[in-house]
C-alpha cells in the first residue's frame, strides 16, 4: 500500500496524513492529526521542554467550592475564556437558583483562588483576569478537574473621599493618633499635649476634652464593643475612658518605661465583656491587664529589647515582635491560670528589628459586632453572637495570616499557629519598612516605607502585585475603606492620597490642606469619611 499524499498548498487544512502507516516503517506516528492552515506543529529538537501546540482546549471542567472546602454544585464544563464576571455570575446561579430574575444586578461579587504548586509549596492564587490566562501563567494541566474557592466580596461601595469638609483644631501639639469608634459614631485623638479628645461625628464639633495624663499619648485603642477607649503615655500610664461622658474609668502606672503599643482582646473570645488588654513596653515586657479589676494578668517576659509592636489575635495568641529582631508568640488561654502568658513559638528571620506588626484578622477584631450597616445591639449577649457569626464566616478554614514589616527593608508572611517557619520573604522596599495593613477581607496587604512608596501585595500568598509612587515624603500610615476597594495613605509630605485597588494606578485623588507632616489617618468602618490628623496641630475630615 503506497503512502497516502499530503497537500502542500499553503493554504491547505483539515484532516492529514502525517507520515507512513501506523505501526510499519515509522513506530512513533500515532495517525491522523488536525492540522490547522496557519498553525503548523513545530519542528522537535529532542528537547524535554518541547511544545508542540500552545493553543489550550476551548473549554475546561471546575468544581466550585467555598472556602471551608464544601463542594457547591457537579463538575462543570466552563469556557477558558471565563473571566471573574463570568465565574462570578456562574457561582451566583448556583447558590441562588430560586432568585427572581428582577434581582440579578444585586448578586454579590467574588474572587476566585486554585492551589497551586510553586517551589514545592501549595499556595492559594487569586484568578484576575480569565481562566485561559490563568491557566498558562501557571502552567497548569487542562486534563485534571480545577477546584476554584470561591470568597464572597463586600456587596455595599464606599465611595471615594474626594474633598475637605471640616477643619478642627483644639489640639495644642502634634496629633499622634486619630480612630473612629467600631460603630463609626465616635472619633477621638491624642497626641503630645497630653490630652484626649472625643469629637462628634455628625457636626465635627468637640464633644469632651480628657487630661489625666502627663507626657505625650502615644497610643489609643477603642474597645471592640465601643463602650471603653484606652490611651498610654510616655511615662507608662494606661487609662481608660468612658466616651460618652468623657470621664476617666480607671488608670495603670501599666510600664517603667513608655508604652510602645497594645490591643484589646477580640470579642469572639471574651464573651462579650471587652475588659482586657496587653500592652507592650520599651522596657521589653508584655502585660495582660484586666482595666475593670486594674490587675496585671500576665507578664510576658523573654524579649532582649524594646517591643515595638503588639497584636493580638483571633484564635487566641499574643503576638509581641521587638527591636532584638524576634517576633513571639504567646497563649493566653488554658486549662490553668498558669497557661496564661505561656511562650509558644519564637519566629526568627528578620536582620534588624521589627517595626510593625499586621494580622489577616485585624479589622474583624477591631469592629467587634459591628458592620457598615451601623446596627446596634440591645444585649452584650446578641453583640457577642453577632461578633462571633462575623469572625466564623471571615475565618472559614483558612489559618491566620501575619505580616511583619522591619529596619531591614523587607517584610515576612507568617502562619504564626502552625509554624515557626516563615511562608515567604518578601522584598522591594529600599528603606525600612513604617507601617502594615491588610485589606478588610484579607485579599490584599499594603506596607508603607521611609522610602515614599506603599506597595500592595497579595494577602494570601505574599506575591507582589503593585507599587504606588506619588508622594514626596515618607509614608507613615495607610488605612482601607470596608470595602477593600480604596487605600489612603498619609505622608511626611503634608498630604493623604487616595488610591483605587487593585488598578494601583497613580493617585486617584490627593488631599491636600495640611500646613506640616500627616502623622494619623483612620477610615471610619461605616465608610462615610476619612480623619487625619497632623503635625499641624489640626484634625481633617474627608468626605465624598
Amino acid at each position: 500500500m503506497s503512502d497516502i499524499q499530503i497537500n502542500n498548498s499553503k493554504n491547505a487544512g483539515g484532516i492529514a496524513w502525517g507520515g507512513s502507516l501506523v505501526g510499519s516503517t515509522n513506530p512513533k506516528n500515532l495517525g491522523y492529526r488536525y492540522s490547522h492552515a496557519h498553525k503548523r506543529y513545530k519542528k522537535s529538537t529532542g528537547g524535554e521542554n518541547d511544545i508542540e501546540d500552545d493553543t489550550l482546549p476551548s473549554s475546561l471542567v471546575v468544581q466550585f467550592q467555598n472556602r471551608k472546602g464544601d463542594e457547591v454544585g457537579v463538575h462543570m464544563d466552563v469556557p477558558t475564556n471565563s473571566d471573574v464576571d463570568a465565574l462570578g455570575a456562574l457561582v451566583h446561579a448556583i447558590l441562588h437558583e430560586d432568585e427572581e430574575k428582577k434581582n440579578e444586578d444585586k448578586r454579590i461579587p467574588y474572587s476566585f483562588y486554585a492551589k497551586v504548586v510553586r517551589n514545592g509549596v501549595e499556595d492559594d492564587l487569586e484568578v484576575t483576569t480569565t481562566l485561559d490566562a490563568f491557566i498558562r501563567e501557571h502552567k497548569i494541566s487542562t486534563e485534571q478537574v480545577l477546584a476554584l474557592t470561591y470568597q464572597p466580596l463586600a456587596v455595599f461601595r464606599v465611595r471615594p473621599v474626594t474633598r475637605c469638609t471640616d477643619t478642627m483644631p483644639g489640639h495644642t501639639e502634634a496629633i499622634l493618633h486619630v480612630s473612629y469608634s467600631p460603630d463609626g459614631k465616635h472619633l477621638a485623638s491624642g497626641g503630645g499635649d497630653t490630652t484626649v479628645r472625643f469629637w462628634d461625628t455628625n457636626t465635627n464639633l468637640p464633644k469632651h476634652t480628657c487630661h489625666g495624663h502627663k507626657n505625650h499619648v502615644l497610643c489609643t485603642a477603642w474597645s471592640p464593643d465601643g463602650k471603653r477607649f484606652a490611651s498610654s503615655d510616655k511615662n507608662g500610664v494606661l487609662i481608660t475612658w468612658d466616651p460618652i461622658k468623657g470621664a476617666q474609668l480607671s488608670t495603670i502606672k501599666a510600664h517603667s518605661k513608655w508604652i510602645t503599643s497594645f490591643a484589646w482582646e477580640p470579642m469572639h473570645r471574651n464573651s462579650g465583656k471587652s475588659e482586657r488588654l496587653v500592652t507592650a513596653s520599651k522596657d521589653g515586657l508584655a502585660k495582660i491587664w484586666n482595666v475593670r479589676t486594674r490587675k496585671c494578668e500576665a507578664t510576658l517576659a523573654g524579649h532582649l529589647d524594646s517591643i515595638e509592636c503588639v497584636k493580638w489575635g483571633g484564635e487566641g495568641f499574643i503576638y509581641t515582635a521587638s527591636r532584638d529582631r524576634t517576633i513571639k508568640v504567646w497563649a493566653t488561654d488554658g486549662p490553668s491560670t498558669k497557661d496564661v502568658g505561656k511562650l509558644c513559638k519564637t519566629l526568627k528571620g528578620h536582620g534588624h528589628r521589627v517595626n510593625t506588626l499586621a494580622l489577616s484578622c485585624d479589622y474583624v477584631c477591631r469592629t467587634g459586632p459591628f458592620d457598615h450597616t451601623c446596627k446596634q445591639f440591645p444585649s452584650t449577649e446578641e453583640a457577642y453572637e453577632s461578633a462571633v457569626q462575623k469572625y466564623n464566616n471571615f475565618k472559614a478554614n483558612e489559618p491566620e495570616r501575619m505580616i511583619s514589616g522591619s529596619d531591614d527593608f523587607t517584610l515576612y508572611l507568617w502562619h504564626p499557629t502552625e509554624s515557626k517557619h516563615p511562608i515567604k520573604r518578601m522584598t522591594g522596599h529600599q528603606q525600612a519598612v513604617n507601617h502594615i495593613a491588610f485589606s478588610p477581607e484579607g485579599r490584599f496587604f499594603a506596607s508603607a516605607s521611609f522610602d515614599k512608596k506603599i506597595k500592595i501585595w497579595n494577602g494570601k500568598s505574599g506575591d507582589f502585585i503593585a507599587t504606588l509612587t506619588g508622594h514626596v515624603g515618607a509614608v507613615y500610615q495607610v488605612t482601607w475603606s470596608s470595602d477593600s476597594r480604596f487605600l489612603v495613605s498619609a505622608s511626611k509630605d503634608s498630604t493623604a492620597k487616595l488610591w483605587e485597588i487593585p488598578s494601583c494606578k497613580r493617585a486617584k485623588e490627593t488631599l491636600p490642606g495640611h500646613a506640616d507632616e500627616v502623622y494619623a489617618l483612620d477610615w471610619s468602618p461605616n465608610g462615610s469619611s476619612v480623619a487625619t490628623g497632623s503635625k499641624d496641630r489640626t484634625i481633617k475630615i474627608w468626605r465624598h
